[in-house]
C-alpha cells in the first residue's frame, strides 16, 4: 500500500484528491474570514504563520545544494504566488466559492497562451480549439450582460494568470529538489515579498482572526505538499482531471454552509475549462513521450 502511494497513476490521483479536500477547507476558512482584514495582509499572515509549521523541513533544505537555476525557479515562483494569493484572498471575500474555484481552472490555459505569445511556441489546431473552449467556459461563468461582474471576478481572472505561472514552476521545481524544499521555499519567499505592502495597509487583527489564518496556514501548507507529491508521482495529464472534484465540493460548500445560490452555469463553465485543460495536459504528455516537446530547461512562462 505504501509503495502504491509513492509513485504511479494511483499515487498521483490519491494525492491530488487529498490536495483538493485540503484546499476546499482552506476556501471555507477564508470565506468565513471575509473582509475583516485587507487581502494582502491576510495573505501575508497566512504564509508568515505557516513558517512555524515548516521548521522540521529546514534540515533537508540546508542540505540541498542549490544551483543558480534552482534559485531562479524558486524565487520566481514566490513572486508569481505573491500576486496570485493576494488577488485570490480579495476575490474569495467578494464572490461565490464556486466562481473562484471554476475560474482558477483557467491558470493552465493562461500558461499555454503565454508560451505562444511571448516565447513563440507554436499552437497546433487542437490546442487552439481547446483554448477556445476554455475561454467559452469563462464567458459562461461570467455571462457579461446577464449578471454583474464585480471586482472579485476581475481579481480572480488576474489571480489565475499568476497561479498559472506558480503552477508551472512548482512542477519544474519538483523535478529539481525534494517536495519539502519546494514547500519551504514558497513559504519563505511569499511573506518576504508581501511584507512591505502588508505593513502599508495593516489593520490590527483580533485573536480569532489569527486562529482562523493559522488554520488556513496549516491546511494550505499540507495542500501544497500533497500537490507536490502528486506532481512527483504522476504526469499532470493523470492528476489534472481529478481537480474537477474540487469544484463539486466547492459548490456543495457554498450552497449548504454559506447559503450561496446554486449556479449551474458556473458548474458548466468550469467543466468546459477543465475538459480543455485535461486535453492539453494529455496532448503534452503524448508529445513528451515522443520527445517532441522542448527540454525541461525551456520553461514556458
Amino acid at each position: 500500500m505504501i509503495k502504491l502511494l509513492q509513485s504511479g497513476p494511483i499515487a498521483g490521483v490519491f494525492w491530488m484528491i487529498v490536495t483538493g479536500i485540503l484546499f476546499v477547507f482552506v476556501t471555507a476558512l477564508v470565506k468565513y474570514l471575509g473582509t475583516d482584514i485587507p487581502a494582502v495582509q491576510a495573505a501575508f499572515m497566512r504564509y508568515a504563520l505557516g513558517v512555524v509549521l515548516l521548521v522540521p523541513l529546514i534540515g533537508e533544505t540546508l542540505r540541498t545544494r542549490f544551483t543558480r537555476e534552482m534559485w531562479t525557479v524558486l524565487i520566481w515562483r514566490g513572486v508569481f504566488h505573491c500576486f496570485g494569493v493576494s488577488l485570490w484572498f480579495y476575490a474569495m471575500a467578494r464572490i461565490p466559492i464556486a466562481d473562484v474555484t471554476a475560474m482558477n481552472y483557467l491558470s493552465p490555459i493562461y500558461v499555454t497562451l503565454g508560451a505562444a505569445l511571448f516565447l513563440g511556441e507554436r499552437l497546433a489546431l487542437r490546442r487552439i480549439a481547446a483554448v477556445t473552449i476554455a475561454l467559452i467556459g469563462a464567458i459562461i461563468i461570467l455571462r457579461p450582460g446577464f449578471r454583474e461582474i464585480g471586482d472579485g471576478h476581475i481579481a480572480m481572472l488576474f489571480a489565475a494568470v499568476f497561479f498559472g505561472g506558480s503552477y508551472l514552476l512548482a512542477k519544474r521545481a519538483s523535478d529539481m529538489v525534494a517536495p519539502s524544499v519546494v514547500v519551504l521555499m514558497l513559504s519563505l519567499t511569499v511573506p518576504i515579498g508581501l511584507a512591505p505592502v502588508a505593513i502599508g495597509v495593516w489593520m490590527p487583527p483580533d485573536v480569532w482572526d489569527v486562529v482562523v489564518l493559522f488554520g488556513v496556514a496549516i491546511l494550505a501548507t499540507l495542500g501544497h505538499y500533497t500537490m507536490t507529491l502528486a506532481f512527483k508521482a504522476a504526469p499532470v495529464s493523470v492528476t489534472q482531471p481529478v481537480t474537477f472534484l474540487q469544484l463539486i465540493w466547492a459548490v456543495l460548500l457554498g450552497v449548504f454552509v454559506f447559503s450561496e445560490p446554486l449556479d449551474i452555469w458556473v458548474v458548466l463553465g468550469g467543466l468546459l475549462i477543465l475538459l480543455s485543460v485535461s486535453f492539453i495536459s494529455w496532448r503534452e504528455y503524448l508529445l513528451k513521450k515522443k520527445s517532441v516537446t522542448p527540454p525541461p530547461s525551456a520553461m514556458k512562462l
